[in-house]
């Protein structure tokens, strides 16, 4: 199964040496799983030449907030559309999943209460699981289709179904400690809070499960349905 994923921003240039790009971190995440990967740079608009390129598409995080005026925001909107009319499954992540959800009339802000970095716990359908976030804009509206899946006191919709069409995560399940750590290091001073930062570091080593999280990507794009 060809994969199709859409970067729409670029890891930090200190951490690409040790981790690689966007991409490169969900390449690892699904490994093992029979998906070929084709990477699309969308974000430097370097889009796919048609939505039927790939059998399934993933749409990574950004560093832009879906509501920003970027190039690249408006022909993604309109391939996401194209995807979801022609029922070809897609699954995002942070940004991936905003912009979905904006894309099919639903609303993304930046969050009033502020930011939620490093590691997280969610109620995914009555279990608590664990994953990294680094995010301050969410969905607050869901479109039509939409199903709240997980969520937390911070983030209403942290994660949503839209039937067998789309399967999208705030969080970032293809985030490791040691790249939420570089995050803090070099993305969050002076826009992060110290304070988040500091207890972002203390939890770098505590457990996630970034595992499950990937059978359920897998489940979605091989057999529509989220595990």
């Amino acid at each position: 199964m060809k994969i199709g994923i859409l970067q729409t921003g670029h890891a930090p240039e200190e951490l690409r040496p040790l981790s690689g790009n966007f991409s490169n971190l969900f390449e690892k995440f699904l490994d093992g799983n029979g998906f070929d990967f084709v990477v699309y740079n969308v974000v430097d608009m370097a889009f796919p030449d048609t939505i039927r390129d790939c059998d399934g598409w993933l749409i990574t995080g950004s560093k832009h907030g879906a509501y920003e005026d970027h190039p690249f925001i408006a022909p993604l909107e309109t391939f996401i559309r194209d995807c979801y009319a022609a029922d070809i499954p897609m699954v995002g992540v942070c940004f991936g999943h905003q912009i979905i959800a904006q894309a099919l009339g639903g609303k993304v802000m930046k969050f009033e209460g502020g930011w939620a970095v490093g590691r997280q716990s969610y109620d995914w359908q009555g279990e608590t699981i664990y994953l990294n976030a680094w995010h301050q804009d969410q969905v607050v509206a869901l479109p039509e289709g939409a199903e709240v899946c997980a969520s937390n006191d911070f983030c209403a919709n942290a994660a949503l179904v839209y039937g067998q069409k789309a399967f999208t995560v705030q969080a970032h399940p293809e985030f490791d400690g040691a790249f939420v750590d570089g995050l803090a290091t070099y993305r969050g001073p002076g826009v992060v809070p110290d304070g988040l930062l500091d207890t972002v570091r203390a939890n770098i080593d505590a457990p996630v499960d970034n595992a499950r999280l990937a059978q359920q990507v897998v489940s979605f794009f091989k057999e529509r349905r989220v595990a």
